[in-house]
């Protein structure tokens, strides 16, 4: 009898020893494929858009405005296509912490302070329920200038819950120097009016969230390291998605406004990604010629190196991969660029979606008035 049951709980031990094996190797590829996915959602990250606009009118200038009739369309659109609205201090805590956001994110801005955000963007999100954030320019708003918003409208507006943020005091080309000016009395300058705006916000409205909207999008390092050394958060006007790896102190938003203000153009761009994308050279957007070169380097990333295009006034640019394996690509153009400011503009498709990832570099000439 002791035989047989030795015998027995050997055959037992056997099958103990058999199913361990077995539960181990499957917890072990499902912690494999965990850690895949992990790897991969690390890689890929949180994303977001964030929107700009300026006037909500028809008679105001074309080249900051867009109709109410095509911002509620905006809105209907966002409502209506699986967008999640949220407010922009939750969308950049969330990328700056590494927190997951929703899909399709979408964070809506104005710039300036203008009434017609009061009298026609106000009423409209309010009643799509979308939080939004106003960033002011103090001066005008001070003076009671004309087309600009009262203290007390902007006071109703942030008791109603919209994030009030910083656009300096007088809306300056926060690049230029005044006559005999060196460059240490200029970034003081700036310092200055930076801080003054911050602490009028704060005191008409008890809001401080050191968040700055640069005027006209412009900015150098001297200034983000000002900005940087004050603890803001910097929000540009080039065009491109949010995401981890984006450069707070310049982060990018779509401006709707004049032809990109229409639906049909600007549908794409709300449903975009980042790519994990560095400048790598000039580290300024400051140039002193009209075709400036630049060097960018694609981390890893849900997107494939030979789908990436570039491109300048819907131009292809020339493109060459200095080093593929390691994603560094050089754009040299072989044209000259017109204006104060223009981008260069990187896209490639979402694989097995109809969606892009988009970045654009910013170039600014300053002796371009």
């Amino acid at each position: 009898m002791g035989r047989y049951l030795t015998a027995a709980v050997r055959n037992a031990l056997y099958s103990l020893k058999i199913f361990s094996l077995a539960t181990l190797f499957s917890v072990g590829l499902a912690q494999m494929a965990f850690a895949a996915t992990e790897e991969s959602a690390v890689i890929d990250g949180s994303h977001g858009v964030i929107l700009l606009y300026h006037h909500v009118a028809t008679d105001t200038p074309p080249s900051t405005s867009i109709s109410p009739e095509n911002f509620r369309e905006h809105l209907e659109y966002l409502r209506d296509n699986g967008f999640n609205v949220v407010p922009l201090d939750k969308m950049i805590e969330a990328l700056q912490t590494g927190n997951p956001l929703p899909d399709k994110a979408v964070a809506i801005t104005f710039d300036d302070g203008y009434i017609s955000i009061y009298d026609e963007a106000f009423p409209m999100l309010q009643s799509f329920n979308f939080p939004f954030t106003l960033f002011l320019s103090t001066g005008p708003i001070d003076r009671q200038q004309n087309n600009y918003m009262s203290w007390d409208q902007v006071r109703e507006m942030s008791e109603a819950g919209v994030i009030i943020a910083n656009h300096m005091v007088e809306h300056p080309y926060m690049l230029t120097r005044n006559e005999d000016e060196d460059d240490d009395s200029w970034l003081q300058r700036q310092e200055s009016e930076l801080l003054e705006a911050e602490q009028r916000i704060l005191d008409e409205t008890g809001q401080s969230h050191h968040y700055l909207a640069y005027p006209y999008g412009e900015f150098d390092p001297s200034i983000k390291t000002m900005l940087d050394q004050h603890g803001f958060v910097g929000l540009a006007q080039n065009s491109g998605a949010v995401g981890v790896s984006s450069d707070f102190l310049a982060l990018p938003r779509y401006p709707l406004a004049s032809i990109y203000a229409n639906l049909d153009t600007a549908i794409t761009k709300l449903d975009t990604k980042a790519f994990n994308v560095e400048l790598v050279t000039p580290k300024s957007p400051v140039t002193a010629t009209r075709s400036p070169a630049v060097t960018l380097q694609f981390n890893e990333g849900n997107y494939n190196l030979s789908q990436i295009g570039c491109f300048a006034n819907s131009q292809p640019l020339p493109m060459e991969w200095i080093d593929r394996e390691n994603g560094i690509l050089r754009l040299t153009p072989d044209q000259e660029y017109q204006g104060r400011r223009w981008r260069y503009i990187c896209t490639a498709p979402v694989p097995g979606a109809r969606r892009y990832y988009w970045y654009s570099v910013q170039w600014i000439y300053p002796d371009q008035e």
